[in-house]
């Protein structure tokens, strides 16, 4: 991978792992590819993080049914859910796949470079 490249996923994986919104497993699973960078494990490290962000990253889709549902107003708030249900709405209107949360984002953003990541 290129130098730019490779800075460019550090840099949205520092991002990913500051986001309030990651969860652990996902800071751990970014952790222990920054750790193997250039390392004789970096490849299967990557391989374990791409897994992760895919599992973690939330469609859009369903940010839209949890946010309407009785346990995305027992997370949120019943006022909080409806807001995010419609802001959900409106960047889905707008072309989006993914939630837009800072975590879903850098995900989102390093998973565009997943080919970069696996070779």
């Amino acid at each position: 991978m290129n130098q730019e490249a490779l800075q460019t996923i550090v840099e949205k994986t520092h991002e990913l792992m500051n986001a309030h919104s990651c969860c652990k497993e996902a800071k751990a699973a970014a952790q222990a590819w920054l750790d193997a960078i250039g390392m004789e494990n970096e490849v299967a490290a990557a391989k374990r993080y791409v897994e992760e962000l895919e599992a973690d990253i939330m469609p859009v889709d369903q940010l839209i049914a949890f946010a309407n549902s009785d346990a995305g107003a027992q997370v949120f708030g019943a006022n909080t859910a409806k807001q995010i249900a419609a802001h959900a709405a409106e960047i889905k209107a707008a072309g989006a796949k993914y939630c837009d949360c800072p975590a879903c984002a850098a995900a989102e953003a390093i998973l565009e470079k997943k080919a970069l990541l696996l070779k």
